[in-house]
């Protein structure tokens, strides 16, 4: 008797909307929450969804977490047809449909604007990095630090940081620096006022400042007090907190030196103290910290590094693909000669690729361009070195330049949180093609 191997089953295509009723009414209403339920791939629950085969167990666990009762919706016709001379049927997963990263059916591109959401199928995965970032996130007291430039994907992992600690049953609260009005930096004071009034808010805690703000202790101290003897004492679980934007404390000296040291201080806390092992935090900066500041009272040299690189060749074309852009590599080399692997500027074209704006042809040969996609990107850029001359004449120095060039430090920092150009061993190049031949001209 011939031995068929069977290597997963499907969702019956008139139980697919049965299905997707299910998904929406669960608790699991995102599909990487319900991957991460089902410790699967969220591949899987897209192949699930598309009536592709997955691993049985598989399949089982995505109906059990639906309410679906899996004999029901599972496509036995087929299996029948497959196995009436076999009863020795055995599944696996070791398939290309579950192994390799299926394409997503009739999906919308989604326009590259802000952090990725969650449930997204155009996520980038940066391998090991997230699930460094989940491995550190349970550990009590911890702080991870996330820099890269300007639309490289900070505040999308954050995000996912802040989902992987609410699975672990923490709080989460995202604050993005900002969200302050420029007078909430005025001061020590104001400013960590609006710090402890806005983690509260997010909480949903009572607003209870005065009442903890004593007027014979030094700023740093009611905030400390504020988070120790109300806040944290108030949730019955830890909370995971993400500082987003950091960075534009660094044209407030009046502000930073004494802020990070009191992040510092939350962070050396928790090796002593349980009340500050349920304070986890995540922080996201565009540019290292180009100001003077004593290294005991920094927590830009402690903790977790996480450093967001551009995507890779694999990773772009792996993006096309999600987009269902049929390129080859040498169309992914020639679209990374002209934006390197920017994230953001590699999605924007993906998109409108996608959505038959224009080919890759034209997208190239007019990228640098007032007609090209990139235009409001590059005007946004402009506007900013308009606001700082100093900025405007050092990145016409770089592009026309033929060789790397060195800048004084902050400037090049500067440039760098921008997005504008690589910094290696203090010589600066511009990022991509596209910046040096736009600003050749600018």
């Amino acid at each position: 008797m011939e031995i068929k191997r069977i290597r997963g089953i499907k969702l019956r295509e008139d139980c697919k909307e049965k299905a997707y009723k299910a998904f929406e009414q669960s608790e699991y209403n995102i599909r990487q929450r319900l991957a991460d339920e089902c410790e699967v791939n969220v591949n899987t629950i897209y192949a699930f969804f598309r009536c592709e085969k997955i691993d049985k167990e598989n399949f089982k666990k995505i109906c059990d977490r639906l309410a679906l009762n899996w004999r029901e919706v599972t496509d036995w016709g087929e299996i029948a047809e497959q196995t009436n001379h076999n009863s020795d049927v055995s599944f696996s997963e070791n398939t290309p449909s579950a192994t390799a990263l299926p394409i997503p059916d009739k999906i919308t591109p989604e326009r590259p604007d802000g952090w990725v959401a969650l449930d997204s199928p155009f996520y980038v995965q940066r391998p090991p990095k997230e699930q460094e970032c989940y491995n550190e996130i349970s550990k009590p007291g911890c702080l991870i630090r996330i820099k890269a430039p300007k639309q490289m994907g900070k505040t999308s992992l954050m995000m996912r940081i802040l989902q992987q600690a609410e699975k672990q049953g923490d709080r989460t609260v995202y604050l993005s620096l900002d969200l302050a009005e420029k007078k909430s930096f005025n001061h020590l004071d104001t400013f960590l006022r609006w710090f402890c009034a806005g983690v509260g808010h997010k909480l949903k805690l009572e607003n209870k400042l005065d009442e903890y703000w004593e007027d014979d202790i030094s700023s740093n101290m009611r905030c400390e007090t504020y988070f120790e003897e109300y806040l944290l004492p108030e949730i019955d679980k830890s909370l995971t907190l993400g500082l987003d934007d950091v960075d534009r404390l660094f044209q407030y000296p009046e502000i930073y030196g004494d802020f990070f040291a009191l992040l510092r201080y939350f962070y050396q806390e928790a090796r002593r103290n349980d009340m500050w092992k349920k304070l986890r935090l995540v922080l996201a900066h565009s540019t290292e910290m180009y100001l003077q500041m004593d290294i005991n009272r920094s927590p830009f040299n402690t903790g977790l590094a996480v450093d967001l690189l551009e995507f890779t060749s694999a990773q772009v074309l792996n993006l096309a693909q999600h987009h269902q852009i049929n390129w080859s590599d040498e169309q992914v080399q020639e679209l990374m000669s002209m934006v390197g692997g920017h994230p953001f500027l590699v999605c924007l074209a993906s998109y409108h690729i996608a959505r038959n704006d224009l080919s890759l042809t034209q997208l190239l040969q007019t990228a640098p361009s007032e007609s090209g996609i990139y235009k409001d990107h590059l005007y946004r850029i402009i506007e900013t070195l308009e606001k700082q001359p100093e900025l405007a004449t050092a990145i016409k120095k770089v592009v026309t330049s033929e060789s790397s060039v060195q800048l004084e430090r902050v400037v090049k920092f500067k440039l760098q949180a921008l997005g504008l150009v690589n910094v290696q061993n203090d010589e600066v190049t511009p990022r991509c093609q596209l910046y040096r031949q736009f600003f050749q001209k600018y």
